[in-house]
């Protein structure tokens, strides 16, 4: 979605994720209660991949070469993904790719503190202002 507030368009994105191969998603109840939408325990479980495809290894079952995803270590806090780790890495993401595009000595880049989304702020030529909130989901039933 987008938006005009005071002096600058707003736009809204859902990122949404996916788990790396050999790994799913579940959402966790708070208390009973079933809140996709606020949920923040979003825990990582491997799956079984052998039945799969004969090239990718099994997490689950032991092997030579059984090892976990870099990326999980980063992202996650124990089993469960953590939205700040998240944003933090999407954000230092963010700022090394725009170093290296051609445009970025015509717009100034900002990223905006916030500790549960990526928020961008792009100030271009004439002033005009860009803001871009990422805002992170993984989609309920996916694999």
């Amino acid at each position: 979605s987008w938006n005009v507030f005071e002096d600058r368009i707003v736009y809204q994105l859902v990122v949404f994720l996916q788990p790396p191969p050999g790994y799913s998603f579940r959402l966790e109840l708070h208390g009973g209660t079933h809140l996709p939408e606020r949920c923040c325990n979003i825990r990582v479980v491997q799956e079984c991949t052998c039945s799969r495809t004969e090239d990718m290894f099994c997490f689950l079952h032991p092997s030579d070469n059984n090892q976990s995803s870099p990326l999980l270590s980063t992202l996650c806090t124990g089993s469960y993904l953590d939205v700040e780790e998240i944003a933090c890495w999407v954000q230092n993401l963010v700022r090394s790719a725009w170093e290296r595009l051609p445009q970025w000595h015509n717009w100034q880049l900002r990223v905006l503190p916030s500790s549960h989304s990526c928020r961008l702020l792009l100030t271009g030529p004439c002033q005009v202002q860009l803001c871009a909130v990422l805002v992170f989901a993984v989609q309920q039933g996916s694999p």
